[in-house]
């Protein structure tokens, strides 16, 4: 049971994440790694990609199945853009909730959805909530993927924030080879966070250059 459990630590206690060989950092990168999970949205990510684009800046996109298969051409449109495409689930369930069969039906389901949809291959995993159980990591790592959760978070699903607080909260104390986890998508959060997210995305491309850095893919 302990080891099933361990791994949902990770993303709070840096030394399980360690321990668990799950990565919070993309060691070595010389910038940062904007990220987006829970899409793709028909209005969150359409905002998302045209902010994006104005400023010049590629990131990675954490997508889910189930929305994959709602909207196919726009999760095509993030990887036409040149973003990075990733999997986050097919369905956004707790992995601890979850039976070793669950977990591998549901990461077949997935990539078939975001590389059908994309023609991208997908290389990186993030699971809902950022928790792995110690089966769901078993089977993301059986499946070739790589697993990276985040060092830097907005908390942009939250109902009662800003885009002042998630903009500060993101970039705080930001350097080299952090990921940034932000939300593209109010599926699973607070209705209409993502256009908080939208609204705070333009401070944090600021914050990141005036740190003299520069944004990378993850994948």
């Amino acid at each position: 049971m302990l080891d099933h459990l361990r791994p949902a630590l990770a993303p709070v206690v840096p030394a399980v994440a360690r321990a668990c060989r799950l990565s919070l950092t993309l060691p070595g990168a010389v910038g940062v790694a904007v990220t987006f999970d829970d899409g793709p949205h028909p209005d969150g990510t359409p905002a998302i990609l045209s902010l994006l684009a104005d400023a010049g800046v590629r990131a990675t996109f954490f997508l889910v199945g189930e929305q994959v298969r709602a909207r196919p051409a726009l999760a095509a449109e993030i990887a036409a853009a040149g973003h990075g495409v990733a999997l986050h689930a097919d369905r956004h369930r707790l992995q601890l909730r979850l039976t070793a069969r669950e977990l591998a039906d549901d990461l077949t389901r997935g990539l078939d959805a975001v590389q059908t949809a994309t023609g991208a291959t997908v290389t990186l995993h993030r699971p809902p909530y950022g928790i792995y159980s110690g089966a769901g990591l078993a089977a993301v790592r059986a499946a070739g993927l790589q697993p990276l959760l985040w060092s830097r978070w907005g908390k942009d699903w939250r109902k009662f924030t800003t885009p002042a607080r998630i903009a500060a909260r993101a970039t705080r104390d930001l350097g080299p080879g952090d990921v940034i986890l932000l939300h593209d998508a109010d599926f699973y959060s607070s209705r209409e966070s993502h256009k908080r997210t939208a609204q705070a995305l333009p401070a944090i491309i600021n914050a990141v250059r005036q740190r003299g850095l520069d944004t990378v893919l993850a994948v």
